[in-house]
């Protein structure tokens, strides 16, 4: 009985360590100088998901530019803007 409730105390640390590394979703660039060049591994659905998990709609296509950046238009609070998803999965506003 110790060792299941040791393994159950130990599973929900575990799973709440990686929650806290998955939620660093921001709608303000983490870093100022974003949106920052580099190789992109996002692909335009994972953008398109980043955006509409920091309250974005009506997201338009997007097209990665030659600097690796992901970058079309979408709504926020109710107005259109221009958007921008870096390497590093930081959203810019235009």
């Amino acid at each position: 009985m110790k060792k299941l409730v040791i393994t159950a105390i130990v599973a929900s640390f575990t799973s709440l360590g990686a929650f806290a590394q998955t939620s660093t979703t921001s709608p303000a660039p983490a870093d100022a100088n974003a949106p920052l060049p580099g190789a992109n591994s996002f692909t335009e659905g994972q953008a398109k998901s980043r955006l509409e998990a920091n309250g974005y709609t009506a997201i338009g296509e997007l097209k990665k530019d030659d600097n690796g950046v992901w970058k079309g238009t979408a709504t926020h609070g109710g107005q259109p803007v221009t958007v921008s998803v870096d390497y590093r999965g930081n959203i810019t506003r235009h």
